[in-house]
């Protein structure tokens, strides 16, 4: 089992709060993580997708109030939402008895109906946890470029060959698109669904534009609308925002849109080998979704990322501001020859962040005109170092 960084963060969830919800994507993990915390602490695990489990909690109070001793997994859990009152009372409940915290662990492959649920009868009570897709920092420098051709999810990524991930990976996209994507958004028909997605891969990175999406897929704007929120909420699709502080400049106001797992990228466009990958006009696009990925699945609690444009060219990929008010500006190149660009000291004049990085896909680090190039796992350990250390409250990112 290759080891989690969020298992740390799960961890320090149950010694504070009554419950920890993990959430992700379906296939991410979620489960084996979550066995795996049971067998070192023991506990009781419910698929609530399972006929047999769901029987176990035809009274819910009665069954898990027989077991406040023990850790409680409830996998899949925003497909009973009813659950989450029961659970209110049984968590107030083991606090008045003097019970420790941890006293479940939640998952779910949905945020929509889970959140909602929570924010109205667990507030106070619940630890939030997002496990993403495997990590450079989990699977290590030397299997990066396979990770970026497969993606983060376990079962593809670790297939015997290229071929036997794309299959994988076609299959998962098919489940989405035939099983789990109609129970929660309006109807459209799969073959409908596949040419959206295979359009948002297209446009990994580019701006939002509902309408012209609209139009392609013979949709309105609504329904793409809804169907973008959708894909977000399934832990599918990022939103990455504008920046937003008044500069006293024009500035591109759309998110750019980015797939999550570029696996799912390359599988939707049809490409099997690292070869067939670098010969794709698609190439560079998915390379700066996947380093966006990586360097969010690893900055401190609450660090705000962005993107900065201007209507004159002046231009960064990834914007992170850190609690505290710290301000990093990124670069992402897919050349092993990186060179800021114009419009990245034009911005950065204007912005004036604290560090300029520019991620790419080589092994050392060097400076360079006001900014130093950094491989990508270099860029990430850094900041997983920084969450860390900044995990107090008192805590921030230095200058």
């Amino acid at each position: 089992m290759i080891a989690r960084a969020a298992t740390r963060d799960i961890l320090v969830g149950l010694a504070e709060a009554s419950a920890v919800c993990l959430l992700g994507p379906r296939q991410v993990g979620k489960t084996t993580l979550a066995q795996e915390i049971l067998r070192q602490r023991g506990g009781i695990y419910l698929d609530l997708e399972s006929e047999a489990d769901l029987a176990r909690l035809a009274d819910p109070e009665g069954y898990l109030g027989a077991h406040l001793d023990k850790l409680i997994v409830l996998d899949e859990v925003h497909r009973l939402p009813g659950l989450f009152p029961s659970l209110r009372g049984l968590m107030d409940r083991a606090r008045r008895e003097g019970r420790p915290p941890g006293r479940y662990l939640l998952l779910g492959s949905a945020s929509l109906d889970l959140l909602r649920q929570s924010g109205e009868t667990l507030a106070g009570r619940l630890h939030f946890v997002e496990l993403p897709g495997l990590t450079t920092c989990e699977v290590g420098p030397t299997a990066r470029d396979r990770l970026w051709l497969r993606g983060g999810f376990p079962p593809g990524f670790l297939a015997a060959d290229d071929a036997a991930s794309l299959r994988w990976r076609r299959h998962f996209i098919r489940t989405y698109l035939e099983r789990d994507i109609p129970q929660f958004g309006p109807r459209l028909p799969a073959e409908t669904l596949r040419r959206f997605w295979t359009m948002l891969a297209h446009r990994q990175g580019a701006p939002l534009n509902s309408a012209e999406l609209a139009r392609s897929i013979g949709a309105d704007t609504r329904t793409v609308s809804a169907y973008v929120d959708l894909l977000s909420d399934l832990f599918l699709l990022r939103r990455l925002p504008p920046w937003h502080a008044n500069v006293g400049k024009r500035l591109v106001k759309s998110p750019r849109i980015y797939l999550r797992d570029s696996g799912i990228v390359h599988a939707l466009l049809g490409l099997e080998t690292g070869e067939d990958l670098l010969a794709h006009p698609a190439a560079g696009a998915s390379w700066e979704g996947f380093v966006i990925e990586n360097l969010l699945a690893t900055v401190p609690d609450g660090t705000e990322a962005s993107y900065y444009r201007t209507g004159g060219g002046a231009e960064i990929d990834l914007l992170l501001r850190f609690p505290g008010g710290a301000l990093w500006a990124i670069e992402i190149k897919r050349s092993t020859a990186p060179s800021p660009s114009r419009g990245f000291h034009e911005a950065a004049a204007v912005l004036r962040p604290a560090r300029r990085w520019v991620v790419y896909p080589g092994a050392e680090r060097f400076p360079l005109r006001d900014a130093e190039a950094v491989p990508l796992g270099d860029l990430a350990d850094e900041l997983s170092r920084l969450r860390t250390k900044t995990s107090g409250p008192s805590q921030s990112i230095p200058s």
